[in-house]
């Protein structure tokens, strides 16, 4: 019943005999807590914000089938539309539908983890849709056909000189190890796909309910010409990530900066809200100017509601993913993301992908952890993790999807008082 294991453990020794990937990692590590500590110094109110935050959270996760309904309703007031998503089927089909309407033959896509775990550009693409992500961190794990490695920073395992060698293979032309030089070309082969895109989608990092306004943080500016440029926009998002008002919003994203990106304020924060409009002939309000024509909310539930309602896992819903508990991980900084996830990455991702995945994609992920509560004591929403993880392993354990190894070693301790199954000597 545990036969997942060794071919995991087998995914697990090659990451950590990757050469690449450890010159990554360290090179992450060491520019991240840098940025961090710096920009932590420079918020005197940093705590408050991240307490303020943490309540926020909590009342929302309270109260989210009443903020639900409130974004629904503001999002159909400005002409958009608006879809609930019991599951990822739900979602993925209301999707397509769109896109199908709008003859959408590119999609262009800014970073989301809620697509991720629809595995979302997969079905679009077999529909014969060319999917396109924009995120340059995501572009670059698209041309090697990789999932993401990090929710904040997807193709972190990678070395610049080993992104250059992808440039050089995919795009069929000599790139040279420069980080300014790769990122000039990724611009120059983006921006036609912006300006000739059907559709644009997105995720949010906070929606206001009280307006139905969409919060995207972002530095490189892609998301601003995904969610502009095309003439349909689709936000596709959890529904954790509902808050009650826009100042709430702006104040999640004061803690999700410094924490995912070392920053004090990031380059770019959009505020959508609903389609493109103007007023200016004779005040007759027409949607549709520079801006999109259509605006479609997609909200996500796929195991969130039972999350929440679950007291041993709900607090795992007041995540606002800064990847700040990746970031300072032991065992993440060993072995990335890639092979340590299903769609989720790390102790908090073990949690979400039990609920989103069920329990046999999250086992491998859970006994993976050391429990160290080293992400606890980073999160801003201060998450007990650890605690969860403990809860979780039971779980499994009732499920028959404990490793056998540890079920040997946890007989031997009852049966020897220790972990090798060695007798005591007689005295």
């Amino acid at each position: 019943m545990s036969s997942w294991f060794e071919s995991y453990k087998d995914e697990v020794t090659k990451e950590l005999e990757n050469e690449v990937l450890k010159v990554a990692l360290e090179r992450f590590s060491r520019t991240y807590w840098n940025a961090r500590n710096n920009a932590l110094r420079k918020l005197p109110y940093y705590n408050y914000y991240r307490k303020r935050v943490r309540e926020i959270k909590a009342w929302s996760i309270e109260h989210l089938d009443e903020l639900v309904k409130m974004t629904k309703e503001s999002v159909e007031s400005l002409g958009g539309s608006f879809y609930l998503a019991n599951n990822a089927g739900n979602a993925v089909e209301y999707i397509s539908k769109v896109c199908e309407s709008s003859n959408a033959k590119l999609v262009v896509k800014s970073k989301s983890m809620v697509t991720e775990e629809l595995s979302l550009n997969e079905v679009l693409i077999e529909k014969g849709i060319e999917v396109v992500e924009t995120d340059l961190g995501e572009w670059i794990i698209q041309l090697r056909s990789e999932k993401p490695s990090h929710i904040i920073y997807p193709a972190i395992h990678l070395t610049t000189e080993e992104i250059a060698r992808t440039f050089s293979k995919t795009l069929n032309m000599e790139v040279p190890s420069d980080a300014s030089k790769l990122v000039r070309i990724a611009r120059e082969k983006l921006r036609q796909k912006f300006i000739n895109a059907d559709v644009g989608i997105s995720g949010a990092n906070v929606i206001a309910a009280e307006t139905g306004t969409v919060l995207i943080i972002e530095n490189e500016g892609n998301a601003r010409f995904a969610t502009n440029a095309p003439p349909v926009h689709i936000c596709v998002s959890g529904i954790e990530k509902i808050v009650p008002t826009v100042e709430d919003a702006i104040l999640v994203s004061r803690v999700i900066t410094p924490n995912a990106t070392g920053q004090l304020m990031p380059v770019y924060i959009s505020l959508i809200t609903g389609p493109s409009r103007t007023a200016d002939i004779e005040l007759k309000l027409t949607l549709g100017v520079h801006g999109p024509k259509e605006f479609h909310m997609v909200l996500v539930d796929n195991g969130r509601s039972k999350m929440v309602k679950d007291p041993d896992f709900k607090e795992a819903s007041y995540c606002i993913r800064c990847g700040a508990c990746l970031s300072d991980c032991p065992v993440y900084r060993e072995i990335g993301g890639i092979v340590w996830s299903y769609k989720y990455m790390g102790g908090i991702g073990a949690i979400w992908t039990t609920f989103t995945h069920g329990l046999e994609k999250a086992a491998p992920i859970a006994f993976t952890c050391t429990t160290c509560g080293r992400c606890k004591a980073i999160c801003p929403m201060e998450i007990d993790t650890p605690r969860m993880i403990l809860k979780l392993r039971e779980k499994l354990l009732k499920a028959g999807l404990t490793p056998k190894q540890l079920l040997t070693i946890s007989e031997n301790i009852k049966v020897f008082g220790n972990p090798f199954g060695i007798a005591k000597k007689a005295e």
